[in-house]
């Protein structure tokens, strides 16, 4: 069951890169939720076709990709953040010295990752619900510092959206996200919990098209 999950999440990510450039209007920070989405298509592919590959050396190497393609991409949700609010016009977000700060913050959570998460990382096989994949063999008792501090900026961001411009919905993604990943859901997966990231990259995409037609109408 949770191939077919895998596969289908593959395939919605697949749509939003393809919904998300149908609609682009300009390339700007948001532009940086394509790289995310990449991410998550290899991710979630490459966990869907873990038992046809086999295990062995060749899936744990394209297994070892998925941690560090999400140790570089996901922070870049953080320009992404910022890019909505330059997008909205708020004033404050277009300063010279934010734009710096965002883009060392951004780097300064790539290192975070790199050093404690995913330099040196040994895997370990996991068959679990049909799947075949390699996870970490020493994984973190809670979420990842990064992902934390990732979840704060938008959850930020988004308050900002909705009291400056009215729009609620990348608030609603990221609080859901936040919660969806805290609180443990009592199903037969290991695939369920991943519903609520898509959800939160179906209202971030959702917002870059909202944005940019609201600027070019």
């Amino acid at each position: 069951m949770d191939t077919i999950l895998y596969f289908l999440f593959t395939a919605a990510y697949i749509g939003l890169v393809i919904w998300g450039l149908s609609r682009q209007r300009s390339w700007n920070f948001m532009s940086f939720i394509y790289l995310v989405l990449l991410g998550l298509i290899y991710d979630n592919g490459m966990i869907a076709l873990g038992k046809f590959i086999g295990e062995g050396p060749l899936l744990e190497n394209l297994s070892l990709l998925r941690f560090w393609s999400h140790a570089l991409l996901t922070p870049t949700l953080v320009l992404f953040s910022y890019g909505t609010l330059r997008e909205a016009g708020v004033e404050w977000s277009r300063k010279r010295i934010i734009g710096v700060a965002v883009i060392l913050y951004t780097v300064a959570l790539i290192g975070i990752e790199l050093l404690f998460e995913t330099v040196g990382m040994e895997l370990a096989v996991e068959k679990e619900y049909g799947v075949l994949r390699y996870v970490s063999a020493d994984p973190a008792s809670g979420p990842p510092i990064m992902v934390l501090l990732v979840s704060v900026v938008l959850i930020a961001a988004g308050a900002v959206l909705w009291k400056k411009r009215g729009w609620k919905w990348m608030l609603v993604g990221a609080v859901v996200m936040t919660i969806g990943s805290a609180v443990p859901i009592p199903v037969d997966s290991s695939a369920a919990t991943n519903a609520f990231e898509l959800f939160l990259l179906t209202t971030l995409v959702w917002t870059k098209v909202h944005l940019e037609r609201r600027r070019h109408t």
